[in-house]
């Protein structure tokens, strides 16, 4: 009951990841009340039923989010202001350039951040989403045998943890295996992600890099949230709000796309 009560509480969040937070001059909250009055309830019915069916739904609404306010423009709840508009251009390699990846170093990822106008809280709280989801093997492998050209694995990984993903991504693998983010609280949006941190368990590279790191902020963050769950989760909806802030398209800006993926012909 504690795994289904999480859902159910978070579903209401993650309706409003899939309408995106967006920019409080232009839009309002009540933006489909007369075209959609039962809008905001549609979409968590839906988003229930989806999540029921398939638990990892949740992590992929929130690469969703993510990936969509980062580049164009449970837990805790908000209301969330509508009206955005899609984007006219679809392009994959330019929004890779723009994410920060999960090989790159802290300051790397931190700049990328700064450069949209999210600061180190926000870097610390964004990335305690992967208490929840699955990673590739591909986005890991690299440090399981010969990190960085040092011929063994990461140091900074724990090495029962290194044993068991050099077993399930060996060497000869196509990089295509997925494995839990948050090890021992796969389907929880919690405060585990950072304790992981804490015992070199971080998964990513990127993850780990937030304690392992020489940045004395990340460290003290993932330390403080590692012991304040609701710390954690009142700062992860502020930092939700402000990424979904970036850039909104609203009036005749943009369009409305027919189909989510594709921009309209």
């Amino acid at each position: 009951m504690k795994r289904s009560s999480c859902y159910n509480g978070y579903s209401l969040f993650l309706t409003m990841l899939m309408l995106c937070v967006v920019s409080r001059s232009q839009l309002t909250t009540d933006f489909y009340s007369t075209t959609c009055p039962n809008l905001l309830q549609i979409v968590r019915r839906e988003v229930q039923k989806a999540i029921k069916f398939e638990t990892r739904m949740a992590a992929s609404l929130i690469r969703l989010h993510f990936h969509d306010c980062f580049v164009d423009s449970g837990g805790k709840s908000w209301r969330v202001l509508l009206g955005r508009r899609d984007g006219l251009v679809a392009n994959q390699t330019g929004a890779n350039a723009k994410l920060p990846s999960p090989f790159e170093d802290v300051d790397t990822i931190i700049n990328k951040f700064a450069a949209v106008g999210l600061n180190i809280i926000d870097v610390v709280a964004l990335s305690g989403a992967h208490t929840i989801g699955l990673a590739r093997c591909a986005t890991f492998n690299n440090r399981l045998f010969n990190f960085s050209g040092t011929g063994a694995p990461d140091s900074t990984m724990e090495s029962s943890m290194v044993s068991d993903l050099q077993n399930l991504c060996p060497l000869t693998d196509d990089g295509n295996k997925t494995t839990v983010l948050d090890r021992n609280s796969t389907d929880l949006f919690d405060n585990h992600y950072f304790q992981n941190l804490l015992n070199n368990k971080g998964l990513l590279s990127s993850d780990q890099e937030l304690f392992s790191s020489t940045n004395l902020t990340t460290k003290a963050l993932v330390q403080t949230y590692s012991t304040n769950q609701n710390l954690f989760l009142n700062d992860f909806a502020n930092s939700m709000i402000k990424m979904g802030n970036i850039s909104p398209l609203t009036g005749s800006s943009g369009e409305i796309r027919k189909k989510c993926s594709v921009v309209n012909s």
